[in-house]
């Protein structure tokens, strides 16, 4: 799997809005996404025993990974395992499904019967890095996602708003707990994704001349946000 090109952007509502005027009338909505072509997104974050994942992002290493599990919307019968690597500002991503039943198994940690009752590559090397570094759930991370592609040149951008955090990790399946902003209620987060070439076109959709390009970390901030609360 290749790398790809990821852009992040802090905006505000005014630009945010703006900008997906001018995406609609150009890309489609994520054929994935709800009716009004939004979707939520609850992400448990890992990391091992030396909370690496967290320092090797606060230090910035050119080389770095996390792992993740998520589901989207009410549905929580099907989850997606995702190991996110970064090199040198690019990024890749290897998901595959879990079944209801292997995310039990790795919660209660029966990591042994998940690594047994699969051929999947990356969840067979999730359960290794269980087992030999000790990774364990961290951080619930939740937030609201419009997405817009261009399949053609595999190009996807999303909109992410309301993010929010959570340490009671025992409580992610029922969305009943406490959630901490990671942002002022007004700021959200724009990502651009491409592999070689950003179409001409699409650049000028989002060009906006008070955006600056950040290196946001959701995992990152969300870990430094509930270990002050």
């Amino acid at each position: 799997m290749k790398y790809r090109n990821e852009w992040k952007y802090i905006c505000e509502d005014g630009d945010l809005n703006l900008i997906e005027n001018k995406l609609s009338k150009v890309l489609r909505l994520d054929p994935h996404a709800n009716e009004d072509g939004k979707y939520r997104i609850h992400s448990l974050y890992f990391d091992d025993a030396q909370n690496t994942c967290m320092y090797d992002n606060d230090a910035g290493l050119g080389k770095r990974f996390k792992y993740r599990i998520r589901y989207y919307n009410d549905d929580n019968s099907v989850f997606f395992l995702e190991r996110k690597e970064k090199f040198n500002g690019l990024c890749r991503k290897e998901s595959c499904k879990l079944t209801r039943e292997q995310f039990e198994n790795i919660i209660n940690n029966n990591i042994s019967e998940v690594f047994w009752s699969t051929d999947n590559k990356t969840l067979k090397k999730f359960c290794i890095d269980v087992q030999t570094k000790l990774f364990k759930p961290k951080v619930i991370i939740d937030y609201e996602r419009t997405a817009y592609v261009e399949p053609i040149t595999n190009v996807r951008i999303t909109f992410d708003r309301n993010i929010s955090c959570s340490l009671e990790l025992d409580k992610f399946l029922t969305e009943d707990y406490v959630h901490y902003p990671l942002q002022d209620k007004d700021k959200h987060v724009l990502e651009i994704k491409f592999d070689d070439i950003l179409p001409g076109y699409v650049r000028q959709s989002v060009q906006q001349k008070r955006l600056v390009q950040t290196t946001f970390s959701k995992y990152y901030l969300s870990r430094a946000i509930v270990e002050r609360n």
